[in-house]
């Protein structure tokens, strides 16, 4: 069995850079202590994938290898740059005076990602009041293996919007939950995010993936629980009724 385009799967992988052996992004946890890129507020579970679609999307050459796949395969896949990173262009290899950095001047290092004039690089070279920035990716020109392990398969509406949910909100999976019947479902949004910045985002984000993965649904709503602390502190005890009893 292959998947459609439009297909929701599950998959674990590590990446590594093939003529370096450099392994640079995983959804294992023990694999990113491992290769020591671990980071202690990135949430390590299974990859959501869609297959031919914009929505999740993985390098070009590891979609069309995922495509051909089934749950259960585990497998190496090599993307070249065509479909990886993209080839590396000199041209995008720029000297600039190192006073554009301003304040950071001092600071920055050989191989430091910086940003100047809203452009992401890399810092390849530093000389007498220069820097040599390169505003290629860094895996540009590197051909990619990927470690991947096809996990599951979201077929059911129910899946999918779990899927969707534990991709989209940055919280633990316990605290995930929702309820979903007939052509509705309602979300309940975790209190420890009902303040955070990008809510709203997240919120529009979610309701949009669930009708296109989800098109049979007509609603969705998003409940958000508010706890008057107050009302919780702890209140005085009752006076407890003392019976004596008396010697006749």
């Amino acid at each position: 069995m292959t998947f459609n385009k439009g297909s929701l799967i599950l998959v674990d992988y590590t990446a590594k850079v093939k003529d370096s052996e450099d392994v640079f992004d995983t959804t294992i946890e023990e694999d990113a202590k491992k290769y020591s890129i671990h980071e202690q507020n990135v949430k390590y579970q299974p990859k959501l994938v869609s297959i031919g679609e914009v929505s999740y999307p993985v390098l070009k050459g590891l979609d069309e290898a995922l495509a051909k796949t089934s749950v259960g395969d585990k497998l190496t896949v090599e993307v070249t740059p065509d479909k990886g990173f993209g080839e590396r262009d000199s041209g995008k290899v720029r000297m600039i005076p190192i006073r554009k950095l301003g304040e950071d001047a001092e600071k920055v290092s050989v191989g430091d990602t910086i940003e100047v004039d809203n452009k992401r690089g890399i810092i390849r070279y530093i000389g007498s009041g220069r820097v040599q920035v390169d505003y290629n990716h860094r895996y540009a020109g590197k051909t990619i293996l990927f470690d991947v392990n096809v996990i599951k398969s979201l077929e059911s509406p129910s899946d999918k919007i779990d899927g969707i949910l534990k991709n989209r909100l940055p919280v633990e999976d316990s605290k995930i939950s929702f309820d979903l019947k007939d052509k509705e479902v309602n979300i309940s949004i975790p209190e420890e995010i009902l303040r955070a910045d990008g809510l709203q985002i997240m919120k529009h984000f979610i309701q949009l993936d669930i009708f296109k993965f989800v098109p049979t649904l007509e609603k969705v709503s998003f409940v958000e629980t508010h706890i008057n602390k107050q009302s919780q502190e702890k209140k005085p005890e009752s006076k407890e009724k003392v019976v004596e009893e008396k010697s006749a």
